[in-house]
């Protein structure tokens, strides 16, 4: 729950110009009644905290990306509107997913972070949609390493896989990536 505080104290003092924090362990209670299966909680927030909202959680079941550019694209922070990676969900043809390029770099999936694997080590783009909070994590505990990636590099990598803050890094599944 750090990473996620820290995230939403930072966008709340940019965004908004508040310089109070809020603790996430003080706001978030879960329920009695969701233990039987796993459940993704929402925090929806300006200057405020507006609604906390717990919903079924199932893991998006993606083997294919496929690659597309949007230069114009900007997802800093964890927006409610995600009307942008609708309209390149609309271009992702027969693959489950997208890989985001944006002024000639890989950046992210339409809901993750991504790693690559080269043989030696996973590393993550140095260039992102969001900085989201399992990708700082993995980073902090030096798990994955930064890189430029550009679409040409992909050549060099084995494996990849869509890293958040409800995927387990160790357990996801690569995927393959289309061109």
């Amino acid at each position: 729950m750090q990473w996620h505080n820290k995230r939403l104290n930072e966008t709340r003092q940019q965004l908004y110009g508040v310089s109070d924090s809020v603790d996430l362990r003080q706001v978030v209670v879960i329920p009695e009644s969701l233990q039987d299966i796993v459940y993704k909680c929402r925090v929806l927030y300006g200057k405020q905290i507006e609604a906390v909202e717990f919903q079924p959680y199932t893991p998006k079941k993606v083997k294919t990306l496929q690659l597309l550019e949007d230069n114009e694209i900007n997802y800093r922070y964890k927006y409610e509107d995600r009307l942008a990676f609708d309209h390149l969900l609309a271009g992702k043809g027969l693959a489950d997913d997208i890989l985001i390029v944006k002024n000639g770099c890989v950046t992210d999936t339409s809901y993750s972070n991504i790693v690559f694997f080269d043989g030696k080590r996973w590393v993550t783009p140095d260039t992102f949609l969001l900085n989201g909070t399992q990708r700082q994590r993995l980073l902090a505990e030096g798990a994955i390493d930064v890189a430029h990636i550009t679409p040409a590099d992909l050549k060099y990598y084995s494996q990849a896989k869509p890293i958040n803050a409800m995927l387990d890094f160790e357990e996801t599944e690569s995927v393959v990536i289309w061109f």
